[in-house]
């Protein structure tokens, strides 16, 4: 089974420690229970209590810290690091939130070269600390062309920081933040570390969101903090690449919540839809309801077979294979749209009932939407996917075999990640995952996917085309597909998954296709080759009823598996 469930976690861990830690987290979540978790919501309770077992636990301690800095059970290991993320989504939002702004925070320290500030967070990791990451400004959203934050130097060789962030988690208490700003005079970008409790350190205000109403979001104001040598982590380029790479980490992250909001969504629906009769009729036995609930249900294991293969891929990352930047993007992108779909499909099936406050639900019908605007917004990620079609259609090479990286081990590439000339990051033939699958709607996609190869070969994007976002935007989302399909099928021989899921997963990704490209069609100008490829696009999925009646009765098993503590 590869849906988390915490009454029986198939997760394969590669140490004890890594078990311990997901095992003592269900464990306080389900003592809390779901009464409590939706009253400190409806409150807005910090959520010290998490934070102090955390702390107790050493948590976040053992698994964001790199083994060079940490003690026997540390490391950075992207394969549990990615398991924890769901853990903490699957029971609130503002759990995973903290430690999401922990990791961003966390980012510019361990890819500086200032050990001295290494072996602190290290120290304030095992004290229970929590951290910020201050990069963005109110009028200037993540601009860092922008950036007014300044370090002004003086005579004696330090400096004094001057300047405002915007919307930081974690601002009003984080053991350390680290802040982006430039150097008055140079013009010099430079990353440096504050701390929330330093008498120059105003936190202004919590913001107000509509969602994870107990996280802060802050503003912060440095009114002459003073800023020596040994605070400052990077500068020039280095700063800048830390920022960007940084975030390369941190969109991660954001895939593997969608997938643990989705999947309690899904146990709360099952449970009540199945107990529910409507007409003389059990709601589970309505035709379209079953409909919804097989779609959700194939929709949420690609995500989380798409999300978990580019975790494979963060692992085996280096300078001569950089392919997780295509991936990462997607994860951001992709699994998080899909995931709010996911919500929405499932409120279609529990109406009412999805805003009664009682139900976790209505905490997933507020917070799932957030996660595809966090860490840049579509149409930032479609540009950089878009970056990398050339190469990934046209010019492969052979690469070795990658297979499932659940081994314990510390990922430090990714505090070294070679930055630019993503147009000349390779892959290898895209053809070769789907080349092993003989299945209906696979060899319709694969139809698709060439076609759209064939259009970019003869006819592509004119140079007005490509200076239109919209144009762009929506035909990114053709592309996007493809390595979407390809590590769906890759990791689902890695897992075994049964024909008739992987079959109903691709019908959904052929309709998929077939409605952006009827998007391109009803809502572009085209050219006349163009206009016939994308209408050769608009396939059917091959509708297997035997199939769809197997994955219905997986569905409906779900039924009680899992129902949360009160």
């Amino acid at each position: 089974m590869l849906l988390f469930n915490p009454h029986d976690d198939h997760r394969n861990h590669a140490d004890a420690r890594s078990r311990q830690i997901v095992e003592k987290t269900i464990a306080f979540f389900e003592k809390k229970g779901l009464k409590k978790i939706k009253e400190d919501d409806q409150a807005m309770v910090w959520y010290e209590d998490f934070l102090e077992f955390v702390k107790e636990e050493e948590v976040f301690a053992d698994l964001l810290t790199p083994q060079a800095y940490a003690g026997e059970n540390g490391r950075w290991d992207m394969w549990r690091i990615s398991h924890f993320n769901e853990v903490l989504a699957f029971y609130g939002l503002c759990y995973w939130y903290t430690w999401q702004v922990s990791i961003l925070g966390l980012g510019p320290i361990w890819m500086g070269e200032n050990e001295a500030v290494k072996r602190r967070a290290a120290k304030l990791l095992r004290d229970g600390g929590i951290f910020a990451f201050g990069l963005s400004e109110q009028e200037h959203g993540a601009d860092l062309y922008s950036s007014e934050m300044t370090l002004v130097p003086q005579a004696n060789g330090t400096f004094l920081a001057r300047g405002r962030k915007y919307y930081i988690g974690n601002g009003n208490c984080a053991a350390l933040i680290s802040t982006f700003g430039k150097i008055e005079g140079s013009g010099e970008y430079v990353f440096f570390v504050v701390e929330s409790d330093h008498p120059a350190y105003e936190c202004v205000r919590k913001i107000d969101t509509s969602g994870v109403r107990q996280a802060y979001v802050a503003e912060y104001a440095l009114h002459d903090y003073p800023i020596r040598e040994e605070d400052i982590l990077l500068r020039g380029e280095a700063a800048w690449n830390a920022a960007l790479n940084t975030i390369n980490i941190g969109k991660y992250e954001l895939g593997c919540a969608s997938i643990g909001i989705v999947t309690h969504c899904l146990y709360e629906a099952i449970n009540h839809a199945g107990s529910r009769q409507l007409y003389g009729m059990t709601v589970t036995d309505f035709p379209h309801v079953k409909q919804l609930f097989v779609e959700v249900y194939a929709r949420l294991h690609a995500m989380k077979l798409f999300a978990m293969r580019a975790a494979d891929y963060l692992r085996v990352a280096s300078s001569e294979d950089r392919r997780y930047l295509l991936f990462n993007p997607i994860v951001k992108m992709k699994v998080t749209g899909e995931g709010e779909r996911c919500v929405g499909l499932l409120h279609e099936v529990i109406a009412a009932r999805g805003f009664e406050q009682q139900t976790w639900f209505e905490m997933a019908i507020r917070d799932i939407g957030m996660l595809p605007k966090l860490e840049g917004t579509t149409h930032v990620n479609m540009a950089l996917i878009l970056k990398f079609i050339q190469k990934y259609f046209f010019t492969p090479v052979d690469y070795p075999e990658v297979p499932r990286q659940d081994q314990a081990g510390d990922d430090g590439y990714l505090f070294r990640q070679q930055t630019g000339k993503l147009k000349e990051v390779h892959f290898p033939d895209w053809r070769k995952a789907f080349a092993a699958v003989d299945l209906p709607n696979v060899r319709i996609f694969v139809e698709q996917a060439e076609l759209l190869r064939q259009l970019l070969l003869d006819a592509p994007p004119n140079r007005e085309q490509q200076a239109d976002s919209g144009y762009m935007l929506a035909a990114g989302e053709l592309f996007t597909l493809i390595p979407y399909a390809q590590l769906i099928l890759e990791n689902s021989a890695i897992y075994q998954l049964d024909d008739e899921l992987l079959d109903v997963i691709f019908a959904l990704l052929v309709r998929d296709f077939a409605g952006y490209a009827l998007r391109m069609v009803a809502e572009h100008g085209n050219s006349e080759v163009q206009e016939v490829l994308f209408r050769q696009m608009l396939k059917k999925p091959v509708r297997d009823e035997a199939g769809f009646n197997k994955v219905w009765r997986q569905v409906l098993e779900l039924k009680d598996c899992y129902r949360m503590s009160d």
